[in-house]
C-alpha cells in the first residue's frame, strides 16, 4: 500500500471500520484511506508512512517496532473495539502517541449475544437444530431447562458483566459474580469473594474480564473441574483466557454440558480465512467468529465514538478517555495551543515557563495532568510561536513530544 500524495494530513483505517468514522475524520481535514483486512509487522509499518491517525479493530498488531518505525508522523491510534491488548500501550506512551478505544459502544450487543447463547445452550438448541439438518427428528425434554431459576456466575463485573447481570435477573436467573476490583452489585446480584465460590455455585459461567497480560490462561482444567457437573460455559471476552484443550476434554467427558465461544487464542486475520479449533464438531457447542460486538448498531456507535476521540485529540489536544496518556479535557481556544507530553518529574513546567518568558510568549491558559511516568500539558498562547522557541522546547531534557495546534 504505497502512500498517496496529498497536501492534507492522512489517516488509515483498517479492518472495515464503519464509514461514519471516515466522514468524521474527513470533516476534521484528513485524507482517509481504508484497508479491509488487518495489517501487522512490516506490512503495517510500511502502510503507516506519513500517517497521523491509525484506526484498527482486534486483529491488527501495533507493536513497539511499528510505533518506533512510524516516527514523529503517527499522533494517535484508535482501537475501534473494547480491547487494546493488540496495541503496545507503553511503546505508544514513550513516543507520545495517544491511544483511544470504545469501551462502552458495543456493550449491549455483547450482552444480547450472551443472553441468546445462555438460552440456546440451556434449551439444547444447537444439537436439536443439527439433528434436523441431518434429517433426524429428536423431540425430547431431557437435559433442556428454562433459564428462569437457573444460576448465572459472571467472572468480571465491568460494563458488560454488570449489564448482563441486570438482563439475566429480568429473565428470572439468580446472579453472582466475582471481580478482583470492588464493584457495586446491581439489582439482587451477589458478589462472591473467590472465583472458586462462583464456579461451584453456578449453572452457567460466563467470562467478561479485560485483556491484561496477567489474565492469560485464567481458565484452565482446574477451573473447569471446579464447575458444577452439567454446567455451561461462555467466553465472549478474550481468546487467550481459556485453555481450549482443557475445555474440549471437559465437554467430551460430559463434565460440562455445553459451551459458547466467541473468541479464540488464534483467530484468522480476515473474513473467509480457514478456521481450526479443537471445539469444532462437538455437540451443544456454539462457535461464533468474534461477533459479540458485530451488530450494525454497535459498529455505528464505535465508529463515531472512537473517531470523535481522535478528532478531539488532533484538533484540541483532548486526551479524555485515552488509555495510555494522562487525561486532559480542555476547552476551546482562540489562540495557539501547545501540546507537550513530558516525563513526570519536578521542574518541567517551570522550565517550559522560563523558555516562553524568555521569548516573550504570553500564556493565556493551561491544562495539566500526570499519570505514572508521564505528564501531559496543554498551553494556550495568544500569538503564534516562532520556530526558535519550539526548537528550544523540543530540546528540553524531559520533552517526549511537542505539538502545535493552530487556533480553530
Amino acid at each position: 500500500m504505497p502512500p498517496v500524495p496529498t497536501t492534507r494530513p492522512r489517516a488509515l483505517l483498517l479492518e472495515n471500520i464503519h464509514p461514519d468514522a471516515e466522514e468524521i475524520l474527513r470533516e476534521a481535514g484528513y485524507d482517509v484511506r481504508t484497508h479491509p483486512g488487518a495489517l501487522v509487522g512490516a506490512d503495517l509499518a510500511a502502510a503507516l508512512e506519513g500517517v497521523e491517525l491509525l484506526g484498527i479493530r482486534s486483529q491488527s498488531r501495533v507493536s513497539a517496532d511499528v510505533v518506533e518505525s512510524a516516527g514523529e508522523s503517527l499522533l494517535a491510534v484508535g482501537a475501534f473495539c473494547i480491547g487494546t491488548n493488540q496495541v503496545d500501550l507503553e511503546a505508544c506512551a514513550r513516543e507520545g502517541v495517544a491511544v483511544f478505544n470504545a469501551p462502552f459502544s458495543n456493550t449491549r450487543s455483547v450482552v444480547e449475544l450472551a443472553i441468546a447463547e445462555i438460552i440456546s445452550l440451556t434449551r439444547q438448541l444447537t444439537p436439536r437444530s443439527h439433528a434436523l439438518h441431518e434429517g433426524t427428528w429428536v423431540k425430547s425434554s431431557v437435559g433442556a431447562h428454562e433459564v428462569r431459576g437457573r444460576r448465572l456466575g459472571i467472572v468480571g463485573y465491568g460494563n458488560i458483566g454488570s449489564q448482563l447481570s441486570v438482563l439475566a435477573e429480568a429473565l428470572g436467573m439468580s446472579v453472582a459474580f466475582f471481580d478482583t476490583a470492588e464493584k457495586l452489585a446491581l439489582g439482587n446480584a451477589v458478589r462472591m469473594s473467590t472465583l472458586e465460590e462462583v464456579l461451584g455455585w453456578a449453572d452457567v459461567v460466563t467470562l467478561h474480564v479485560d485483556g491484561r497480560a496477567g489474565n492469560s490462561g485464567l481458565f484452565g482444567a482446574e477451573q473447569m473441574a471446579a464447575m458444577k457437573p452439567g454446567a455451561h460455559f461462555l467466553n465472549l471476552s478474550r481468546g487467550f483466557l481459556v485453555d481450549h484443550e482443557a475445555l474440549h476434554d471437559a465437554l467430551v467427558s460430559g463434565h460440562l454440558a455445553g459451551a459458547a465461544i466467541d473468541v479464540f487464542p488464534d483467530e484468522p486475520a480476515r473474513s473467509g480465512d480457514p478456521f481450526t479449533s479443537r471445539l469444532r464438531g462437538l455437540p451443544n457447542v456454539i462457535l461464533t467468529p468474534h461477533i459479540g460486538g458485530s451488530t450494525e448498531e454497535a459498529q455505528v456507535d464505535i465508529g463515531r465514538f472512537a473517531a470523535s476521540k481522535l478528532r478531539s485529540f488532533v484538533l484540541r489536544g483532548s486526551t479524555s478517555l485515552s488509555v495510555n496518556l494522562p487525561a486532559v479535557s480542555p476547552g476551546h481556544t482562540a489562540g495557539t495551543r501547545l501540546s507537550l507530553v513530558h516525563d513526570n518529574v519536578p521542574g518541567v513546567l517551570a522550565a517550559v515557563g522560563a523558555v516562553l518568558a524568555r521569548h516573550e510568549v504570553n500564556v493565556t491558559g493551561q491544562y495539566l495532568a500526570t499519570q505514572g511516568e508521564l505528564g501531559y500539558v496543554l498551553i494556550d498562547i495568544d500569538l503564534a510561536v516562532d520556530e526558535e522557541t519550539l526548537a528550544e522546547l523540543r530540546a528540553m531534557e524531559h520533552t517526549v513530544r511537542l505539538r502545535v495546534l493552530p487556533a480553530r
